[in-house]
């Protein structure tokens, strides 16, 4: 699986795609542990999604999580469907 480091300011300029459901390893309770580290420690979660060009990775702080997003700085939204992985 070929992921490309991107920089959490390129996230809006990509399309996302929803990940079939076996792919995904991302659980309700690394969501919440990812906004937990962000909102008290200010630490940063690698978070891997799907796009249309491809699996892309950024390393930010998760602000908050809702029943279909989790928003990132700068109001940037990434839907919880095209999630792969948040570690």
């Amino acid at each position: 699986m070929d992921v490309e480091l991107i920089d959490k300011s390129e996230v809006k300029n990509y399309h996302f795609l929803t990940v079939d459901q076996g792919a995904s390893l991302v659980t309700r309770e690394k969501l919440e542990r990812a906004l937990r580290l962000g909102n008290e420690f200010k630490a940063k979660a690698r978070i891997t999604f799907l796009t249309d060009k491809g699996i892309k990775m950024i390393e930010t702080t998760v602000w908050t999580l809702t029943e279909n997003y989790i928003q990132i700085k700068g109001s940037v939204s990434i839907p919880l469907k095209s999630l792969i992985d948040l570690e």
